[in-house]
């Protein structure tokens, strides 16, 4: 299915990383949140390499968009 036809919830951790904390706990509490349908839009200054593959092992499709003027968005959901 893709992410056609969800609801996005984002979760921008730029201001996060800027005040030096590991935003992992914040991710994990809304990949948590997420309910059936609903996309968690991670958006950061690089690419979370460690956090795809995370999230990829415990059963979540991802996608990767560069963002125009450097950061990433990486929309990760559950089709089952």
């Amino acid at each position: 299915m893709g992410t056609t036809g969800r609801k996005f919830k984002t979760l921008d951790v730029r201001p996060i990383l800027a005040k030096g904390v590991e935003p992992f706990s914040q991710i994990r509490e809304s990949i948590n949140a997420l309910q059936p349908g609903e996309v968690l839009s991670v958006i950061a200054p690089f690419l979370p390499s460690p956090l795809i593959e995370k999230l990829g092992s415990e059963g979540f499709e991802s996608r990767v968009e560069r963002q125009v003027g450097g950061g990433w968005t990486v929309h990760f959901w559950r089709d089952k």
